[in-house]
């Protein structure tokens, strides 16, 4: 079961965080959810899952910004969200992506009980000039059946920010 938007809205506060919410980016069964100004590129072309990547910081200028195809390009979510009983999914808005831009490479599945920003993992198959503060993605909910344990893991749990990968903290031995 996916929760309804109206739904969304009535468990705020008790099931559900968004902070900030605006009733404007609700939908019939997602939020809208809106895009940071700062970006994250990996330094180096060749990624090493057993080290930690070295990572610059873009800023999205006022007049915009264009993404090239031959690169990722990680962002985050203006908005902080929490769940506690729900499974949060992630995915692009159907006129992004209609525009050759992935917001997220594998990473839309949440975690019951995450609290954060929502790091994404953009991509785009042409060049493409993206703004700060667009409505870029959707964050959804499910309901979760039977016994369960709350997300708590410290590797991107309550994030500050933009999180490059962190899995050479799960392979060094």
């Amino acid at each position: 079961m996916i929760l309804s938007g109206i739904e969304i809205k009535n468990k705020l506060g008790t099931d559900l965080s968004i902070e900030p919410f605006s009733e404007a980016q609700l939908n019939p069964n997602s939020y809208n959810l809106r895009l940071h100004h700062e970006l994250l590129v990996y330094d180096d072309t060749l990624l090493d899952m057993k080290r930690n990547n070295p990572v610059s910081k873009i800023t999205i200028p006022e007049e915009g910004l264009v993404l090239r195809p031959d690169r990722l390009y990680l962002a985050r979510t203006i908005e902080y969200t929490k769940t506690h009983r729900y499974v949060p999914m992630l995915e692009g808005r159907s006129s992004v992506g209609r525009l050759g831009l992935f917001v997220h490479v594998t990473a839309g599945f949440g975690d019951v009980g995450f609290e954060g920003y929502w790091t994404l993992e953009m991509y785009c198959v042409q060049p493409i000039k993206i703004y700060s503060g667009i409505e870029i993605c959707q964050i959804y909910y499910h309901a979760l059946e039977g016994e369960f344990e709350q997300y708590t893991s410290g590797k991107y749990q309550r994030n500050t920010g933009i999180q490059p990968s962190l899995l050479y903290k799960e392979l060094i031995a």
